[in-house]
């Protein structure tokens, strides 16, 4: 643990040394893609694992919308932990032949998972794998403005804005996807050392 911590320090030093952060930025603002959707403040364009380093258009696309999916997921699943953690659930039973009702299920997030019974674990594999096929049949399909884009299924009047709002609100859900995939990955580190109940901005009801 030491050993890691060291590390992790020196590592951080490093990166403030002038000539390796000269290097980095010239590195990333003569990448390609250094001006798509995405590369914006705080961060600009943001890739230290070098996954475009030699990436072609179609690569970079495929990771956007894998960026974009997973933001969504975390944005769903951030929220509904908050929504958990304040006490409210569904009424009725979760389980009626185990006679588990959802207000018997604990607040955290992983506990409460581990609760679940396997018919509901069953339920929502199936679920996630019919909203995969669902969602990869309208990537093929073709329609769209981007990948990720399901106006055609859900649209909440997007076609009515003209292209630099479009932009603007493609910005805005990027950031808080990502805002939320460090969110929930939080509230796992925090629920896994013990002390998710003594965060601030978690009124527990529970």
């Amino acid at each position: 643990m030491k050993t890691c911590i060291a590390a992790s320090l020196v590592a951080s030093a490093a990166a403030f040394a002038p000539a390796s952060k000269q290097a980095a930025t010239t590195a990333l603002s003569a990448s390609p893609f250094a001006e798509k959707l995405g590369a914006q403040a705080p961060l600009g364009f943001f890739d230290p694992l070098g996954l475009l380093k030699n990436g072609d258009e179609e690569t970079f696309e495929r990771l956007r919308y894998l960026e974009l999916k997973h933001g969504r997921v975390a944005q769903l699943a951030f929220l509904g932990n908050i929504v958990v953690l304040n006490g409210i659930r569904f009424p009725g039973m979760l389980s009626p032949s185990e006679g588990l009702a959802f207000a018997d299920m604990p607040s955290h997030g992983l506990e409460a998972l581990s609760k679940v019974p396997q018919d509901g674990i069953n339920q929502m594999l199936g679920f996630i794998f019919f909203m995969e096929v669902g969602m990869t049949s309208v990537l093929n399909s073709g329609v769209g403005e981007f990948k990720g884009d399901f106006t055609s299924v859900f649209d909440f009047g997007w076609d009515n804005y003209d292209e630099a709002t479009k932009l603007k609100k493609r910005r805005i859900e990027l950031n808080n996807g990502r805002a939320a995939m460090m969110g929930i990955t939080g509230l796992i580190v925090h629920e896994n050392i013990g002390n998710l109940d003594s965060m601030p901005i978690i009124s527990l009801g529970h």
